[in-house]
């Protein structure tokens, strides 16, 4: 069963949110030129943002973005 974009969502909000604390906003928008761009907005830290040529694909491209910069930040 595939997910829905709210579940992802959640679940990069979730994410976020045990890792960093605060966060202003999880959300996804189609831009004409780009496609679908996906972002995390948080308090005290710049923006992290991805790219999709659907809104799933850009959601999972943040999501893996976000998992990354967890797991560098647990090495050290």
């Amino acid at each position: 069963m595939s997910k829905t974009i709210d579940e992802r969502i959640e679940r990069i909000y979730k994410m976020a949110k045990e890792h960093y604390g605060e966060v202003r906003f999880v959300g996804i928008k189609l831009h004409t030129k780009i496609g679908w761009i996906a972002k995390i907005q948080f308090d005290e830290f710049e923006s992290l943002i991805a790219e999709g040529e659907t809104a799933a694909e850009a959601l999972r491209n943040l999501r893996k973005r976000l998992k990354k910069i967890i797991d560098r930040y647990n090495m050290v």
